[in-house]
Protein backbone atom coordinates (compact mmCIF):
# COMPACT_ATOMS: atom_id res chain seq x y z
CA UNK A 1 0.00 0.00 0.00
CA UNK A 2 1.75 3.67 -0.68
CA UNK A 3 0.88 4.99 2.54
CA UNK A 4 1.78 8.52 3.52
CA UNK A 5 1.79 9.19 7.24
CA UNK A 6 3.64 6.97 10.00
CA UNK A 7 3.23 7.15 13.52
CA UNK A 8 5.93 6.35 15.69
CA UNK A 9 6.39 5.65 19.56
CA UNK A 10 8.97 6.67 21.64
CA UNK A 11 9.41 2.68 22.91
CA UNK A 12 10.66 2.15 18.88
CA UNK A 13 6.92 1.46 17.43
CA UNK A 14 5.98 2.38 14.24
CA UNK A 15 2.31 2.16 12.33
CA UNK A 16 2.04 3.26 8.79
CA UNK A 17 -1.32 4.94 7.78
CA UNK A 18 -2.88 7.34 5.50
CA UNK A 19 -3.55 11.37 6.33
CA UNK A 20 -6.72 13.56 7.21
CA UNK A 21 -6.98 16.92 8.71
CA UNK A 22 -3.67 18.36 8.38
CA UNK A 23 -0.48 17.15 7.26
CA UNK A 24 1.60 18.81 9.48
CA UNK A 25 4.27 16.83 11.91
CA UNK A 26 3.11 16.95 15.71
CA UNK A 27 4.69 15.54 19.12
CA UNK A 28 1.71 14.45 21.78
CA UNK A 29 1.04 12.01 24.16
CA UNK A 30 -1.16 9.51 22.94
CA UNK A 31 -3.96 8.00 25.10
CA UNK A 32 -7.35 6.60 24.21
CA UNK A 33 -10.95 6.85 24.74
CA UNK A 34 -13.62 4.25 24.18
CA UNK A 35 -16.20 6.33 23.23
CA UNK A 36 -18.63 4.63 20.59
CA UNK A 37 -19.91 8.44 19.55
CA UNK A 38 -19.17 11.74 20.50
CA UNK A 39 -15.85 12.06 18.30
CA UNK A 40 -16.97 16.05 17.50
CA UNK A 41 -17.11 16.57 21.36
CA UNK A 42 -13.78 14.91 21.78
CA UNK A 43 -12.17 16.39 19.44
CA UNK A 44 -12.90 19.94 20.60
CA UNK A 45 -12.54 19.42 24.48
CA UNK A 46 -9.36 21.41 25.67
CA UNK A 47 -8.49 18.43 28.11
CA UNK A 48 -6.82 17.13 24.88
CA UNK A 49 -4.58 19.48 24.37
CA UNK A 50 -1.02 18.21 23.75
CA UNK A 51 -2.52 14.68 23.39
CA UNK A 52 -2.71 12.45 20.13
CA UNK A 53 -6.33 10.77 21.26
CA UNK A 54 -6.90 7.12 19.36
CA UNK A 55 -10.53 5.90 19.08
CA UNK A 56 -11.69 2.74 19.73
CA UNK A 57 -15.10 2.28 18.02
CA UNK A 58 -13.48 1.74 14.44
CA UNK A 59 -15.33 4.02 12.32
CA UNK A 60 -14.78 7.59 12.69
CA UNK A 61 -16.14 10.81 10.13
CA UNK A 62 -19.72 8.92 9.39
CA UNK A 63 -21.57 11.76 10.53
CA UNK A 64 -19.60 15.06 9.97
CA UNK A 65 -19.12 18.10 12.32
CA UNK A 66 -22.69 19.92 13.59
CA UNK A 67 -22.19 23.57 14.21
CA UNK A 68 -24.20 23.34 17.85
CA UNK A 69 -22.28 20.23 19.37
CA UNK A 70 -18.59 21.95 19.60
CA UNK A 71 -17.51 22.20 23.36
CA UNK A 72 -14.97 25.23 22.77
CA UNK A 73 -14.72 27.32 19.52
CA UNK A 74 -11.25 26.59 19.11
CA UNK A 75 -10.83 23.21 19.30
CA UNK A 76 -6.73 22.54 20.06
CA UNK A 77 -6.41 18.69 20.47
CA UNK A 78 -2.91 17.51 19.65
CA UNK A 79 -3.82 14.44 16.68
CA UNK A 80 -6.50 12.03 16.15
CA UNK A 81 -5.90 8.67 15.22
CA UNK A 82 -8.47 5.98 14.29
CA UNK A 83 -9.12 2.65 12.43
CA UNK A 84 -11.58 3.84 9.64
CA UNK A 85 -11.68 7.28 8.30
CA UNK A 86 -15.00 7.92 6.70
CA UNK A 87 -15.42 11.54 4.65
CA UNK A 88 -19.00 11.32 3.30
CA UNK A 89 -21.01 12.06 6.39
CA UNK A 90 -24.54 11.54 6.41
CA UNK A 91 -26.36 13.80 9.00
CA UNK A 92 -28.99 16.74 8.06
CA UNK A 93 -26.98 18.35 10.58
CA UNK A 94 -23.42 17.99 9.54
CA UNK A 95 -22.03 21.32 8.06
CA UNK A 96 -18.41 20.27 7.33
CA UNK A 97 -16.70 17.31 7.33
CA UNK A 98 -14.22 15.93 10.07
CA UNK A 99 -11.08 16.25 7.62
CA UNK A 100 -12.57 20.22 6.67
CA UNK A 101 -12.32 21.45 10.12
CA UNK A 102 -9.07 19.34 10.84
CA UNK A 103 -7.24 21.17 8.40
CA UNK A 104 -8.80 24.57 9.61
CA UNK A 105 -7.17 24.13 12.84
CA UNK A 106 -4.21 22.33 11.94
CA UNK A 107 -4.73 18.92 13.69
CA UNK A 108 -3.00 15.93 11.91
CA UNK A 109 -5.15 12.72 11.57
CA UNK A 110 -3.90 9.05 10.81
CA UNK A 111 -6.49 6.51 9.99
CA UNK A 112 -5.82 2.84 8.25
CA UNK A 113 -3.56 1.57 10.78
CA UNK A 114 -4.40 -1.70 13.46
CA UNK A 115 -5.59 0.60 16.54
CA UNK A 116 -6.86 -2.55 18.56
CA UNK A 117 -2.78 -3.12 18.57
CA UNK A 118 -2.16 0.36 19.30
CA UNK A 119 -4.58 0.63 21.96
CA UNK A 120 -3.21 -2.81 23.78
CA UNK A 121 0.24 -0.93 23.69
CA UNK A 122 -1.05 2.35 25.55
CA UNK A 123 -3.17 -0.09 28.10
CA UNK A 124 -0.03 -2.55 28.77
CA UNK A 125 2.99 0.44 28.84
CA UNK A 126 0.81 3.52 29.89
CA UNK A 127 0.62 6.49 27.44
CA UNK A 128 3.86 7.48 25.80
CA UNK A 129 4.96 10.12 23.61
CA UNK A 130 4.34 10.06 19.48
CA UNK A 131 5.02 11.31 16.66
CA UNK A 132 2.74 11.91 13.60
CA UNK A 133 4.66 12.56 10.20
CA UNK A 134 5.42 11.76 7.05
CA UNK A 135 5.76 7.68 5.69
CA UNK A 136 9.05 9.30 4.42
CA UNK A 137 10.26 9.96 7.80
CA UNK A 138 12.47 6.85 9.36
CA UNK A 139 12.50 5.33 12.52
CA UNK A 140 16.02 7.16 13.63
CA UNK A 141 14.42 10.19 12.68
CA UNK A 142 11.28 10.03 14.48
CA UNK A 143 12.99 8.87 18.01
CA UNK A 144 15.50 11.13 17.64
CA UNK A 145 12.84 13.96 17.34
CA UNK A 146 10.88 12.41 19.82
CA UNK A 147 13.95 12.03 22.46
CA UNK A 148 14.32 16.13 22.09
CA UNK A 149 10.51 17.29 22.26
CA UNK A 150 9.30 18.11 25.55
CA UNK A 151 5.07 18.22 26.12
CA UNK A 152 4.57 21.83 27.17
CA UNK A 153 3.10 22.12 30.73
CA UNK A 154 1.59 25.16 29.35
CA UNK A 155 -1.83 23.78 28.61
CA UNK A 156 -4.19 25.38 31.14
CA UNK A 157 -2.75 29.07 29.52
CA UNK A 158 -2.81 28.01 26.21
CA UNK A 159 -6.75 26.97 26.72
CA UNK A 160 -8.42 29.14 29.20
CA UNK A 161 -10.42 32.12 28.08
CA UNK A 162 -8.25 35.75 28.24
CA UNK A 163 -11.21 37.60 29.22
CA UNK A 164 -14.48 37.61 31.19
CA UNK A 165 -17.50 36.28 29.73
CA UNK A 166 -21.29 36.08 30.82
CA UNK A 167 -23.81 34.41 30.01
CA UNK A 168 -26.92 34.83 31.24
CA UNK A 169 -29.94 31.78 31.99
CA UNK A 170 -33.14 32.84 30.16
CA UNK A 171 -35.34 30.30 32.43
CA UNK A 172 -35.54 29.47 36.34
CA UNK A 173 -37.35 26.31 36.98
CA UNK A 174 -36.80 26.35 40.64
CA UNK A 175 -37.67 29.57 40.88
CA UNK A 176 -34.01 30.33 42.18
CA UNK A 177 -31.89 33.10 40.58
CA UNK A 178 -28.41 32.15 41.07
CA UNK A 179 -25.10 33.68 39.99
CA UNK A 180 -21.92 31.07 39.62
CA UNK A 181 -18.41 32.30 38.63
CA UNK A 182 -16.53 29.43 36.78
CA UNK A 183 -13.14 29.33 36.80
CA UNK A 184 -11.51 28.30 32.97
CA UNK A 185 -8.98 25.83 33.00
CA UNK A 186 -10.16 24.44 29.71
CA UNK A 187 -13.97 24.52 29.88
CA UNK A 188 -16.29 22.63 28.47
CA UNK A 189 -19.36 25.08 26.64
CA UNK A 190 -21.86 21.41 27.88
CA UNK A 191 -21.44 22.74 31.38
CA UNK A 192 -22.47 26.31 30.52
CA UNK A 193 -25.47 25.01 28.89
CA UNK A 194 -26.43 22.52 32.16
CA UNK A 195 -26.05 25.58 34.49
CA UNK A 196 -28.03 28.12 32.13
CA UNK A 197 -30.82 25.22 32.02
CA UNK A 198 -31.05 25.26 35.46
CA UNK A 199 -31.22 29.25 36.20
CA UNK A 200 -27.32 30.03 36.79
CA UNK A 201 -26.30 32.73 35.70
CA UNK A 202 -22.54 32.18 34.90
CA UNK A 203 -20.11 33.91 34.67
CA UNK A 204 -16.32 32.38 32.60
CA UNK A 205 -13.03 33.57 34.22
CA UNK A 206 -9.48 33.09 33.27
CA UNK A 207 -7.61 30.68 35.06
CA UNK A 208 -5.37 32.91 36.88
CA UNK A 209 -8.20 35.84 38.13
CA UNK A 210 -7.59 36.40 41.67
CA UNK A 211 -9.62 36.25 44.26
CA UNK A 212 -9.85 40.08 45.01
CA UNK A 213 -11.05 39.71 40.90
CA UNK A 214 -13.65 37.20 41.57
CA UNK A 215 -15.16 38.92 45.35
CA UNK A 216 -16.66 42.39 43.28
CA UNK A 217 -18.70 39.60 41.13
CA UNK A 218 -20.40 38.64 44.30
CA UNK A 219 -20.72 35.36 43.08
CA UNK A 220 -23.55 32.38 45.36
CA UNK A 221 -21.29 29.64 44.11
CA UNK A 222 -17.27 29.11 42.62
CA UNK A 223 -17.32 26.44 40.05
CA UNK A 224 -13.64 24.84 38.74
CA UNK A 225 -13.80 23.81 35.50
CA UNK A 226 -12.36 20.56 33.66
CA UNK A 227 -8.76 20.83 31.89
CA UNK A 228 -5.86 19.64 30.28
CA UNK A 229 -2.28 18.79 32.18
CA UNK A 230 -1.16 18.35 35.34
CA UNK A 231 -2.93 20.26 38.13
CA UNK A 232 -0.22 21.03 40.08
CA UNK A 233 1.35 22.94 37.19
CA UNK A 234 -1.27 25.62 37.99
CA UNK A 235 -0.74 26.69 41.38
CA UNK A 236 -2.05 29.91 40.84
CA UNK A 237 -5.81 28.24 40.69
CA UNK A 238 -4.96 25.99 44.02
CA UNK A 239 -4.24 28.97 45.70
CA UNK A 240 -7.07 31.08 44.55
CA UNK A 241 -9.40 28.33 45.73
CA UNK A 242 -7.91 27.97 48.91
CA UNK A 243 -8.72 31.43 49.94
CA UNK A 244 -12.17 31.29 48.68
CA UNK A 245 -12.59 27.88 50.97
CA UNK A 246 -15.45 27.98 53.19
CA UNK A 247 -16.77 31.81 51.67
CA UNK A 248 -18.90 30.25 48.97
CA UNK A 249 -19.86 26.85 48.07
CA UNK A 250 -17.30 25.45 45.72
CA UNK A 251 -18.24 22.70 42.90
CA UNK A 252 -14.76 21.20 41.09
CA UNK A 253 -15.06 18.50 38.27
CA UNK A 254 -11.87 16.73 36.11
CA UNK A 255 -8.92 19.14 37.13
CA UNK A 256 -11.31 20.85 38.97
CA UNK A 257 -11.60 17.76 41.28
CA UNK A 258 -7.86 17.47 41.40
CA UNK A 259 -7.58 21.34 41.93
CA UNK A 260 -9.95 21.37 44.70
CA UNK A 261 -8.13 18.38 46.35
CA UNK A 262 -5.07 20.12 46.39
CA UNK A 263 -6.51 22.80 48.16
CA UNK A 264 -7.36 20.84 50.95
CA UNK A 265 -3.90 19.86 51.25
CA UNK A 266 -4.53 15.79 49.37
CA UNK A 267 -1.75 14.90 46.50
CA UNK A 268 -2.36 13.95 43.16
CA UNK A 269 -0.57 11.31 41.08
CA UNK A 270 -0.24 10.10 37.30
CA UNK A 271 -2.37 7.66 36.34
CA UNK A 272 -0.59 4.86 33.75
CA UNK A 273 -2.55 5.28 31.04
CA UNK A 274 -5.76 7.52 32.22
CA UNK A 275 -9.86 7.01 32.31
CA UNK A 276 -10.73 8.48 29.03
CA UNK A 277 -14.79 7.31 28.03
CA UNK A 278 -18.38 7.09 28.17
CA UNK A 279 -18.89 4.23 29.98
CA UNK A 280 -16.73 3.90 33.44
CA UNK A 281 -18.80 2.73 36.35
CA UNK A 282 -18.22 4.99 39.58
CA UNK A 283 -20.08 4.39 43.01
CA UNK A 284 -21.45 6.66 44.60
CA UNK A 285 -20.82 5.92 48.23
CA UNK A 286 -23.39 8.19 49.87
CA UNK A 287 -26.22 6.27 48.30
CA UNK A 288 -24.51 3.11 47.31
CA UNK A 289 -25.37 3.46 43.54
CA UNK A 290 -23.81 2.83 40.32
CA UNK A 291 -23.22 5.81 38.14
CA UNK A 292 -21.92 5.03 34.61
CA UNK A 293 -19.84 7.91 33.90
CA UNK A 294 -17.89 10.31 31.25
CA UNK A 295 -14.77 10.32 32.17
CA UNK A 296 -11.22 12.55 30.68
CA UNK A 297 -8.36 12.81 33.08
CA UNK A 298 -4.16 11.48 33.38
CA UNK A 299 -4.41 12.32 36.88
CA UNK A 300 -6.12 11.26 40.08
CA UNK A 301 -6.51 12.04 44.17
CA UNK A 302 -3.82 10.00 46.46
CA UNK A 303 -5.95 7.66 48.35
CA UNK A 304 -3.94 8.13 51.83
CA UNK A 305 -3.27 11.97 51.08
CA UNK A 306 -6.75 12.28 51.77
CA UNK A 307 -6.23 11.15 55.35
CA UNK A 308 -6.23 14.01 57.80
CA UNK A 309 -8.12 16.73 55.45
CA UNK A 310 -11.31 17.46 55.93
CA UNK A 311 -12.63 15.68 52.75
CA UNK A 312 -14.55 13.11 52.69
CA UNK A 313 -14.37 10.29 49.88
CA UNK A 314 -17.96 9.70 48.13
CA UNK A 315 -17.39 8.39 45.25
CA UNK A 316 -15.20 5.18 43.55
CA UNK A 317 -14.21 4.11 40.55
CA UNK A 318 -15.10 0.39 40.07
CA UNK A 319 -12.39 -0.63 37.17
CA UNK A 320 -9.47 0.54 39.26
CA UNK A 321 -10.66 2.05 43.21
CA UNK A 322 -9.53 5.20 42.41
CA UNK A 323 -10.99 8.37 44.15
CA UNK A 324 -13.78 9.68 41.77
CA UNK A 325 -15.34 12.46 44.39
CA UNK A 326 -14.68 14.02 47.58
CA UNK A 327 -16.39 16.92 49.74
CA UNK A 328 -16.17 18.90 52.64
CA UNK A 329 -19.76 19.06 53.97
CA UNK A 330 -19.03 21.99 56.47
CA UNK A 331 -17.45 24.47 53.70
CA UNK A 332 -20.63 22.99 51.15
CA UNK A 333 -17.50 22.07 48.65
CA UNK A 334 -17.46 19.26 46.27
CA UNK A 335 -16.24 17.89 43.36
CA UNK A 336 -16.11 14.94 40.75
CA UNK A 337 -13.27 13.38 38.57
CA UNK A 338 -15.88 12.87 35.94
CA UNK A 339 -17.87 14.79 33.98
CA UNK A 340 -21.67 15.10 35.03
CA UNK A 341 -22.50 17.36 31.84
CA UNK A 342 -21.03 14.64 29.53
CA UNK A 343 -21.25 15.49 25.93
CA UNK A 344 -20.46 12.93 25.26
CA UNK A 345 -21.62 10.51 27.50
CA UNK A 346 -24.25 9.23 29.65
CA UNK A 347 -26.89 12.04 31.83
CA UNK A 348 -26.57 9.67 35.10
CA UNK A 349 -24.39 12.25 37.25
CA UNK A 350 -27.05 15.16 36.00
CA UNK A 351 -28.03 15.67 40.00
CA UNK A 352 -24.63 16.90 40.89
CA UNK A 353 -25.27 20.59 39.12
CA UNK A 354 -28.56 20.15 41.16
CA UNK A 355 -26.83 18.93 44.35
CA UNK A 356 -24.46 22.68 44.15
CA UNK A 357 -27.82 24.30 43.49
CA UNK A 358 -29.09 23.09 46.86
CA UNK A 359 -25.95 23.88 48.38
CA UNK A 360 -26.25 28.02 47.39
CA UNK A 361 -29.25 27.71 48.49
CA UNK A 362 -28.20 26.35 51.91
CA UNK A 363 -25.58 28.97 51.65
CA UNK A 364 -28.22 32.02 51.32
CA UNK A 365 -30.19 30.93 53.59
CA UNK A 366 -27.86 30.39 56.10
CA UNK A 367 -26.25 33.76 55.63
CA UNK A 368 -29.86 35.73 55.77
CA UNK A 369 -29.94 33.89 59.47
CA UNK A 370 -27.07 35.20 60.47
CA UNK A 371 -28.06 39.03 59.41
Amino acid sequence: MNYNRRLILENGEEYPGFGFGSDSDKVCEIVFNTSMVGYQEILSDPSYTYQAVVMTYPLIGNYGMADEDYETETPTIGALVVREYNDEPSNFRSRKTLDMVMKQYDIPGIYGIDTRKLNRRIRDFGSMKALITSADTTLEEGLKILSETDIPKDAVSKVSRKSIAFYPATEFPTGQNFHVVAIDCGMKQNIVRSMNRRGIHVTVVPWNTKPEQIAPLHPDGIFISNGPGDPTDVPEVIKTVQSLIGKVPIFGICLGHQILSLAYGAKTYKLKFGHRGGNHPVKNLKNNRIEITSQNHSYAVEDASVEGTPLQVTHINLLDKTIEGVECEADLAFSVQYHPESAPGPQDSAYLFDEFIDNMLSFKNKSLNNK
